[in-house]
């Protein structure tokens, strides 16, 4: 059965199924003697395909954690707001608020890059901000824990298998502006030209690219082999449906570490020929851990249940995270912190994560892992 909250063509995801989620930026406050989290997803603009799988995941988190009786005896309660970059002014104030009011513990965020350097002027260290999503690396803020995986980890080694696979030279690149897709590229030339490779044709655009077709034909006339596609949600669906109706995926190689299961389903499976992911979760992972993490989660969320993605194992996994760190503290920065995951994996720092990579290629509307790279 298809999920209801399976994006295809243009729909907006719309959130009011999801328990817990109501209008507005503030979805649920609950009873002050309840440990509240504020939970950062993207629920509108470009990266609101990603959203019912954030939070769905979150609330398997949530769930679970109260099963196990909470944090420190506390009920822990998910107050969720809208991370879309469009929206995050608002957010911030509203956070701010919650702050000193001393209304929420912690934050734990799903949502680009942008939008964690501008929370994390404005949060100031003041409570815990878990970053769950992959990230460009570097981030050294205190109190702000990065658990996702850096270029460094992800990238380097898929261009490397890439061009043995392929027998790729001719890259372009392509990405929105801002931190994220720029600094990617920059640990991309890098691993490019150690290859042997080139770097043929470079672009960032802004949010709400909507009709990229004069980006993709710039592209085809620069005649590469393969395309870094850092593109965000929707913008990704785009991007990937004019490439495959130009016919230009029978002859160019298309690879991201930004495309999910949700991008596939609403790009559509005839336009996903020749596009690879590499990353530390796929929902295709044929892996005990991921197979148990798989039965809970749709024992929760049944028929309604979103597609399980990256992101949405992220936010799953900062939500453990959290609840570890609070729980457990860390006596020594040497020993990991350990917790529960999808993907295993465990935590010594914001640049050293023992985070496994997958190398894996489209099929349909699924991704295929072709072989573990680290």
């Amino acid at each position: 059965m298809v999920s209801p909250f399976a994006l295809r063509g243009s729909d907006k995801p719309d959130f009011r199924g999801l328990p817990g989620v109501g209008g507005g930026y503030v979805a649920r406050l609950g009873k002050p003697e309840r440990r509240r989290i504020a939970v950062m997803v993207p629920m509108s603009g470009s990266a609101g395909i990603w959203g019912p799988s954030c939070i769905s995941s979150a609330q398997l988190a949530v769930a679970e954690i109260n099963a196990a009786d909470g944090i420190a005896g506390q009920e822990v309660e998910a107050v969720y707001l809208d991370a879309d970059d469009g929206a995050i002014e608002g957010v911030v104030d509203t956070l701010d608020e919650m702050i000193e009011e001393g209304s929420i513990a912690a934050i734990v965020g799903m949502h680009v890059s942008s939008v964690r350097q501008r929370l994390t002027r404005a949060v100031r260290s003041r409570i815990p901000y878990v970053y769950t999503p992959l990230y460009e690396g570097s981030e050294q803020t205190p109190g702000v824990f990065t658990i996702g995986e850096t270029p460094r980890e992800q990238l380097e080694p898929a261009i490397r298998r890439l061009v043995e696979l392929c027998r790729v030279r001719r890259w372009a690149l392509v990405g929105n502006d801002y931190v994220w897709p720029r600094v990617s590229h920059h640990h991309a030339k890098r691993s490019i030209a150690a290859t042997g490779g080139e770097v043929v044709f470079e672009e960032y655009v802004p949010f709400g690219l909507e009709e990229p077709y004069e980006l993709v034909e710039r592209i085809a006339a620069a005649r590469p082999d393969i395309v870094i596609v850092s593109l965000i949600g929707q913008e990704a669906v785009e991007f990937n449906r004019v490439f495959g109706h130009m016919g230009l995926d029978r002859r160019i190689v298309r690879f991201s570490t930004g495309i999910e299961e949700n991008v596939l389903l609403a790009t559509g499976a005839e336009n996903t020929k020749r596009l690879y992911g590499a990353s530390s979760y796929f929902s295709s992972l044929q892996t005990p851990r991921n197979l148990a993490f798989k039965e809970r989660y749709r024992s929760l969320h049944r028929e309604r249940a979103p597609v399980l993605n990256a992101l949405g194992q992220s936010l799953y996994e900062g939500m453990q995270f959290y609840a570890s760190l609070a729980s457990n503290g860390r006596r020594h920065r040497a020993e990991p912190i350990e917790f529960i995951s999808a993907r295993g994996g465990r935590y010594f720092s914001n640049e050293r994560k023992d985070n496994p990579i997958y190398l894996a290629r489209a099929d349909g509307h699924v991704f295929s892992v072709i072989e573990r790279l680290s």
